[in-house]
Formats: structure tokens, sequence, C-alpha cells
């Protein structure tokens, strides 16, 4: 059995650094490795990402919430006024908001197909905080 966060660090924690790569880049001017010091991440995982080799397992850039999550998440690192646990609490809200709006599903259920996913629930429920 695959649990929903393990399908989040495979394959949603790319999309979702892809996602504040391309803002830090294109929005705000950074470089590569500009952008990957504030992801904290190397600067070729940041060419992946832009050249789209890595982080496209979902498209979310359609999806308004998601998109104005990722852009207050890439102006807070831009900006350089984002304490390390500010930034793992905005990027959980991101993910938690995938999460309730079913848009990972499909994408569990090639990873588990026993799951139904019509019946399923589980990422509708609110999270515990751990931080």
């Amino acid at each position: 059995m695959i649990v929903p966060c393990e399908v989040a660090v495979k394959c949603v924690l790319p999309v979702v650094r892809a996602m504040i790569a391309k803002e830090l880049v294109t929005k705000h001017g950074l470089n590569q490795v500009e952008t990957a010091r504030l992801l904290g991440v190397s600067q070729p995982a940041i060419s992946l990402y832009s050249r789209k080799a890595r982080g496209n397992a979902l498209n979310l850039e359609n999806d308004h919430d998601i998109a104005v999550l990722v852009g207050k998440l890439a102006d807070s690192l831009a900006e350089g006024r984002l304490p390390q646990k500010s930034f793992i609490i905005m990027f959980c809200e991101v993910c938690s908001t995938i999460r309730a709006k079913g848009l990972m599903c499909k994408l569990h259920k090639t990873f588990d197909p026993t799951i139904n996913i019509d019946e399923c629930e589980l990422c509708a429920v609110e999270t515990p905080k751990c931080l």
C-alpha cells in the first residue's frame, strides 16, 4: 500500500519545486544558481525543471488556487523574508491543497491500483500540523 504522502514526495514535490523555480526565474529574474540556493537543490535540478525533464508528473499550472499559493511562496523566497519554518508551512499548504482538491488521485491510483478514487476521501481530511 502506498500512502498519499509517498506519492506527494515522489511526484508532487518536484512539480511544486518546478513551479516555484519557474516563478523565481521568470518573475523575479533570478538565475538558476540563485534559484537552486533558495530551494535547497542543485543548479542541474533547476535546469531539469526548466526543461520539464523533472517535475512534470502533474500539470498544476492552470489551477488558480495552486498558482496563487506558489506565487506567494516564490515572492517570499525572492524577497529573502522567509524563515525555514515558514517555507515548510507554506510548502505543506500547497501540497495539502493539491491533495484536498483531488489533483493527485489518478496519480496515486497508478502507484496503488487497489485504491478506489471514487470513494477515497483520505486526502480531503485535514492533516495534523506537525510544526
